[in-house]
């Protein structure tokens, strides 16, 4: 069985520039060893990275020995349910792909909370539109 994304589809990808998730597969996949519930594709911006920093998740400083050179905004990346849902009620909540959240964090997150923040980002710049 596939994993499923919070619209009930099959979980698309998330980030491979810089390369996301529980699993480093680029999707933001769950399973019983992902305590975190690393489920939520953010798109971070300037505002959710300072807000991660100031509750103790640094998601900016590179740590070269996990292959992590850090997140600058715009980056796609999986973000634990928990800390994107403390973001929100902040204030701070970074942007949402639907179609790359795992369906395991509406077990945390309200899917009303994630349409609020939800982007639609093509997959690549040959499926943007003219």
């Amino acid at each position: 069985m596939s994993d499923r994304n919070v619209l009930g589809t099959p979980l698309e990808l998330c980030g491979t520039d810089p390369v996301t998730g529980f699993y480093r597969d680029g999707c933001c996949s769950s399973g019983p060893e992902d305590l975190g519930s690393h489920t939520i594709c953010a798109v971070v911006t300037a505002e959710f990275l300072e807000h991660q920093l100031s509750i103790g998740n640094d998601l900016t400083t590179p740590m070269p020995q996990y292959g992590f050179l850090g997140l600058v905004p715009g980056d796609r990346w999986c973000v634990t349910a928990v800390n994107w849902l403390r973001a929100h009620h902040d204030g701070a909540a970074a942007y949402v792909v639907l179609a790359s959240t795992h369906e395991r964090a509406l077990e945390i997150v309200p899917l009303e909370a994630l349409r609020e923040h939800a982007v639609d980002v093509p997959s690549g710049p040959g499926n943007l539109e003219d």
